[in-house]
Protein backbone atom coordinates (compact mmCIF):
# COMPACT_ATOMS: atom_id res chain seq x y z
CA UNK A 1 0.00 0.00 0.00
CA UNK A 2 1.34 3.28 -1.10
CA UNK A 3 1.93 6.06 2.04
CA UNK A 4 -0.44 8.14 2.60
CA UNK A 5 0.08 11.90 3.99
CA UNK A 6 -3.08 12.39 6.00
CA UNK A 7 -5.41 9.63 7.03
CA UNK A 8 -8.24 12.24 6.53
CA UNK A 9 -7.44 12.56 3.19
CA UNK A 10 -8.78 9.22 2.06
CA UNK A 11 -12.55 9.81 2.85
CA UNK A 12 -12.35 13.81 1.96
CA UNK A 13 -15.74 14.41 0.14
CA UNK A 14 -17.50 11.31 0.99
CA UNK A 15 -19.22 11.89 4.01
CA UNK A 16 -22.83 12.84 2.40
CA UNK A 17 -22.59 9.69 0.05
CA UNK A 18 -21.22 7.45 2.87
CA UNK A 19 -23.91 8.20 4.91
CA UNK A 20 -26.53 7.68 2.53
CA UNK A 21 -25.76 5.30 0.17
CA UNK A 22 -23.79 2.68 2.15
CA UNK A 23 -25.73 -0.63 2.69
CA UNK A 24 -24.56 -0.46 6.34
CA UNK A 25 -24.39 -4.15 8.62
CA UNK A 26 -27.12 -6.45 8.92
CA UNK A 27 -28.81 -5.93 12.21
CA UNK A 28 -28.16 -9.41 13.29
CA UNK A 29 -24.25 -8.40 14.26
CA UNK A 30 -25.55 -5.65 16.99
CA UNK A 31 -27.79 -8.30 18.57
CA UNK A 32 -25.59 -10.76 18.30
CA UNK A 33 -22.42 -8.74 20.01
CA UNK A 34 -24.67 -7.69 23.05
CA UNK A 35 -25.28 -11.51 24.03
CA UNK A 36 -21.79 -12.16 22.96
CA UNK A 37 -20.29 -9.74 25.52
CA UNK A 38 -23.42 -9.29 27.67
CA UNK A 39 -23.78 -5.73 26.63
CA UNK A 40 -26.75 -4.45 28.99
CA UNK A 41 -25.87 -0.96 28.92
CA UNK A 42 -23.57 -0.05 31.22
CA UNK A 43 -19.82 -0.83 29.05
CA UNK A 44 -17.82 1.49 27.32
CA UNK A 45 -17.61 0.36 23.45
CA UNK A 46 -14.60 2.35 21.43
CA UNK A 47 -14.97 2.28 17.50
CA UNK A 48 -11.93 3.32 15.72
CA UNK A 49 -12.16 4.79 12.29
CA UNK A 50 -15.72 5.48 13.08
CA UNK A 51 -16.56 6.92 9.67
CA UNK A 52 -20.29 8.49 9.81
CA UNK A 53 -21.23 6.08 12.67
CA UNK A 54 -22.22 3.53 10.69
CA UNK A 55 -21.09 0.99 13.60
CA UNK A 56 -21.25 3.52 16.59
CA UNK A 57 -25.24 4.53 16.31
CA UNK A 58 -26.38 1.40 16.60
CA UNK A 59 -24.02 0.27 19.27
CA UNK A 60 -25.00 2.92 21.33
CA UNK A 61 -28.58 1.42 22.17
CA UNK A 62 -26.36 -1.60 24.01
CA UNK A 63 -23.56 0.89 25.58
CA UNK A 64 -23.36 3.27 28.31
CA UNK A 65 -20.92 5.19 25.93
CA UNK A 66 -19.57 4.79 22.88
CA UNK A 67 -15.88 6.54 22.22
CA UNK A 68 -16.05 7.34 18.50
CA UNK A 69 -12.42 7.97 16.51
CA UNK A 70 -11.76 8.83 12.70
CA UNK A 71 -9.62 11.44 11.50
CA UNK A 72 -11.97 13.12 8.61
CA UNK A 73 -13.72 16.75 10.50
CA UNK A 74 -16.62 16.07 7.23
CA UNK A 75 -17.42 12.69 8.64
CA UNK A 76 -17.84 13.32 11.90
CA UNK A 77 -19.83 16.15 11.32
CA UNK A 78 -21.86 13.90 9.74
CA UNK A 79 -21.99 11.39 12.38
CA UNK A 80 -23.07 14.02 14.43
CA UNK A 81 -26.07 15.22 12.64
CA UNK A 82 -27.06 11.55 12.23
CA UNK A 83 -27.00 11.62 16.29
CA UNK A 84 -28.69 14.36 16.52
CA UNK A 85 -31.16 13.46 14.18
CA UNK A 86 -31.86 10.15 15.93
CA UNK A 87 -31.44 11.70 19.86
CA UNK A 88 -28.40 9.70 20.85
CA UNK A 89 -26.36 11.22 22.85
CA UNK A 90 -24.39 9.13 24.16
CA UNK A 91 -21.63 8.62 21.41
CA UNK A 92 -18.76 11.16 22.40
CA UNK A 93 -17.42 11.88 18.86
CA UNK A 94 -13.22 12.37 18.76
CA UNK A 95 -11.14 13.47 15.45
CA UNK A 96 -8.41 11.02 15.45
CA UNK A 97 -7.08 8.17 14.06
CA UNK A 98 -4.89 4.37 14.99
CA UNK A 99 -1.54 5.83 14.91
CA UNK A 100 -3.57 9.20 17.83
CA UNK A 101 -4.74 5.99 19.96
CA UNK A 102 -1.54 5.93 22.48
CA UNK A 103 -2.37 9.74 22.96
CA UNK A 104 -5.84 10.24 23.52
CA UNK A 105 -6.22 9.68 26.89
CA UNK A 106 -9.05 6.88 26.34
CA UNK A 107 -10.70 5.06 29.72
CA UNK A 108 -11.33 0.96 29.56
CA UNK A 109 -13.29 -0.30 26.86
CA UNK A 110 -15.25 -3.35 26.90
CA UNK A 111 -15.15 -3.97 23.01
CA UNK A 112 -13.13 -2.27 20.07
CA UNK A 113 -15.06 -2.24 17.10
CA UNK A 114 -13.19 -1.26 13.62
CA UNK A 115 -15.56 -1.20 10.30
CA UNK A 116 -13.94 -1.95 7.06
CA UNK A 117 -10.92 0.95 8.58
CA UNK A 118 -8.57 -1.81 10.30
CA UNK A 119 -6.44 -2.45 6.95
CA UNK A 120 -5.47 1.06 6.61
CA UNK A 121 -3.82 0.85 9.92
CA UNK A 122 -0.56 -0.72 10.48
CA UNK A 123 -2.73 -3.53 12.44
CA UNK A 124 0.31 -5.17 14.74
CA UNK A 125 0.16 -1.74 16.39
CA UNK A 126 -3.19 -0.82 17.36
CA UNK A 127 -3.72 -4.50 18.08
CA UNK A 128 -0.84 -3.68 21.17
CA UNK A 129 -2.10 -0.30 21.38
CA UNK A 130 -5.16 -1.59 22.37
CA UNK A 131 -4.18 -4.16 25.13
CA UNK A 132 -3.63 -2.07 28.01
CA UNK A 133 -7.20 -0.32 27.72
CA UNK A 134 -9.27 -3.40 27.01
CA UNK A 135 -10.87 -5.07 29.91
CA UNK A 136 -10.64 -8.41 31.29
CA UNK A 137 -13.00 -10.53 29.04
CA UNK A 138 -12.60 -7.80 26.32
CA UNK A 139 -12.34 -8.14 22.44
CA UNK A 140 -11.68 -6.51 19.03
CA UNK A 141 -13.82 -7.10 16.47
CA UNK A 142 -13.27 -6.23 12.54
CA UNK A 143 -16.27 -5.86 10.85
CA UNK A 144 -16.44 -5.59 6.36
CA UNK A 145 -18.08 -7.14 4.18
CA UNK A 146 -15.89 -9.76 4.12
CA UNK A 147 -12.81 -10.58 2.11
CA UNK A 148 -12.19 -9.67 -1.63
CA UNK A 149 -13.54 -12.69 -3.79
CA UNK A 150 -15.49 -14.59 -0.41
CA UNK A 151 -18.99 -13.36 -2.97
CA UNK A 152 -19.34 -13.69 -6.19
CA UNK A 153 -19.67 -10.04 -7.74
CA UNK A 154 -22.71 -9.08 -9.04
CA UNK A 155 -22.43 -8.24 -13.04
CA UNK A 156 -23.02 -4.95 -13.55
CA UNK A 157 -19.88 -4.04 -10.46
CA UNK A 158 -17.86 -4.67 -13.75
CA UNK A 159 -19.68 -1.63 -15.55
CA UNK A 160 -19.04 0.89 -12.85
CA UNK A 161 -15.42 -0.50 -13.05
CA UNK A 162 -15.06 -0.16 -16.56
CA UNK A 163 -16.17 3.66 -16.19
CA UNK A 164 -13.92 4.25 -13.53
CA UNK A 165 -10.86 3.00 -14.92
CA UNK A 166 -11.84 5.55 -17.67
CA UNK A 167 -11.81 8.14 -15.59
CA UNK A 168 -9.28 7.57 -12.84
CA UNK A 169 -7.13 4.85 -14.45
CA UNK A 170 -6.70 0.58 -13.51
CA UNK A 171 -4.92 1.34 -10.20
CA UNK A 172 -7.02 1.55 -7.02
CA UNK A 173 -6.70 5.14 -5.61
CA UNK A 174 -6.28 6.31 -2.19
CA UNK A 175 -5.76 9.72 -1.08
CA UNK A 176 -2.65 10.73 -2.93
CA UNK A 177 -1.30 7.18 -3.57
CA UNK A 178 -2.61 4.27 -4.78
CA UNK A 179 -4.02 1.28 -2.68
CA UNK A 180 -3.07 -2.64 -2.83
CA UNK A 181 -5.05 -4.97 -0.03
CA UNK A 182 -2.71 -6.13 2.26
CA UNK A 183 -1.10 -9.55 1.31
CA UNK A 184 -1.94 -11.08 4.83
CA UNK A 185 -5.44 -11.90 6.11
CA UNK A 186 -6.51 -9.69 9.49
CA UNK A 187 -7.35 -13.17 10.95
CA UNK A 188 -3.18 -13.84 10.58
CA UNK A 189 -2.25 -10.68 11.87
CA UNK A 190 -5.20 -10.95 14.93
CA UNK A 191 -3.27 -14.68 15.97
CA UNK A 192 0.27 -13.13 16.78
CA UNK A 193 -1.88 -10.50 18.57
CA UNK A 194 -2.74 -10.45 22.28
CA UNK A 195 -6.18 -10.65 21.02
CA UNK A 196 -5.35 -14.29 19.61
CA UNK A 197 -8.29 -16.12 19.56
CA UNK A 198 -9.94 -15.41 16.68
CA UNK A 199 -13.43 -16.57 15.34
CA UNK A 200 -15.68 -15.51 12.60
CA UNK A 201 -19.79 -14.58 11.90
CA UNK A 202 -20.96 -13.93 8.80
CA UNK A 203 -24.33 -12.63 7.57
CA UNK A 204 -25.67 -12.31 4.06
CA UNK A 205 -28.61 -10.46 2.62
CA UNK A 206 -30.38 -9.76 -0.61
CA UNK A 207 -29.99 -6.10 -1.46
CA UNK A 208 -31.50 -4.15 -4.55
CA UNK A 209 -30.50 -0.65 -5.09
CA UNK A 210 -31.68 2.03 -8.06
CA UNK A 211 -29.16 3.85 -10.26
CA UNK A 212 -29.35 6.65 -8.11
CA UNK A 213 -28.46 4.84 -5.59
CA UNK A 214 -25.49 2.65 -6.88
CA UNK A 215 -23.78 5.90 -8.20
CA UNK A 216 -24.25 7.39 -4.22
CA UNK A 217 -22.98 4.16 -3.14
CA UNK A 218 -19.75 4.41 -5.84
CA UNK A 219 -19.07 8.30 -4.97
CA UNK A 220 -18.80 6.94 -1.15
CA UNK A 221 -15.46 4.80 -1.73
CA UNK A 222 -12.19 6.37 -1.34
CA UNK A 223 -10.67 5.34 -5.24
CA UNK A 224 -14.01 6.75 -6.32
CA UNK A 225 -14.83 9.85 -4.32
CA UNK A 226 -15.74 13.38 -5.47
CA UNK A 227 -12.47 14.46 -4.74
CA UNK A 228 -10.62 12.29 -6.70
CA UNK A 229 -13.11 12.86 -10.04
CA UNK A 230 -12.70 16.85 -9.20
CA UNK A 231 -13.77 18.75 -12.33
CA UNK A 232 -15.17 15.48 -14.08
CA UNK A 233 -17.41 14.45 -11.35
CA UNK A 234 -20.61 15.57 -13.50
CA UNK A 235 -19.36 13.68 -16.44
CA UNK A 236 -18.36 10.65 -14.36
CA UNK A 237 -21.89 10.42 -12.82
CA UNK A 238 -23.51 11.03 -16.64
CA UNK A 239 -21.19 8.20 -18.20
CA UNK A 240 -22.07 6.04 -15.33
CA UNK A 241 -25.85 6.64 -15.04
CA UNK A 242 -25.97 5.75 -19.23
CA UNK A 243 -23.50 2.47 -18.75
CA UNK A 244 -25.44 1.26 -15.70
CA UNK A 245 -29.06 1.94 -17.53
CA UNK A 246 -27.69 0.24 -20.85
CA UNK A 247 -26.99 -3.08 -18.76
CA UNK A 248 -30.08 -2.56 -16.86
CA UNK A 249 -32.81 -0.36 -18.62
CA UNK A 250 -35.07 -1.43 -15.81
CA UNK A 251 -32.77 0.11 -13.21
CA UNK A 252 -33.08 -2.23 -10.34
CA UNK A 253 -29.30 -3.26 -9.01
CA UNK A 254 -29.54 -6.28 -7.11
CA UNK A 255 -26.67 -7.73 -4.88
CA UNK A 256 -25.99 -10.49 -2.08
CA UNK A 257 -23.74 -8.19 0.47
CA UNK A 258 -21.77 -9.75 3.39
CA UNK A 259 -21.41 -8.91 6.85
CA UNK A 260 -18.44 -10.31 8.70
CA UNK A 261 -17.51 -9.58 12.44
CA UNK A 262 -13.79 -11.13 13.00
CA UNK A 263 -14.03 -11.60 16.88
CA UNK A 264 -10.86 -12.02 18.68
CA UNK A 265 -10.32 -12.32 22.62
CA UNK A 266 -7.88 -12.97 24.77
CA UNK A 267 -6.73 -16.64 24.79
Amino acid sequence: MTAHRDPAELFASTAPYYARYRPGYDPALYAFLAERFHLDGSQRVLDLGTGTGVLALPLAAHAAEVIAVDPEPGMLAEARRLAAERGITTVDWRQGDSTTLPGMDLPPVALTVMGAAFHWMDRDQVLRDLDPITEPGGAVVIVSGGAPGDLEPAPWLDVVADVRTRYLGPERRAGSGTYTHPAESHRQVLERSPFSHVETARWDRALTRTVDEVIGYVLSLSYSSPAQLGDHQGAFTRDLRAALLGFRPDGRFDEVVRTEAIIATRP
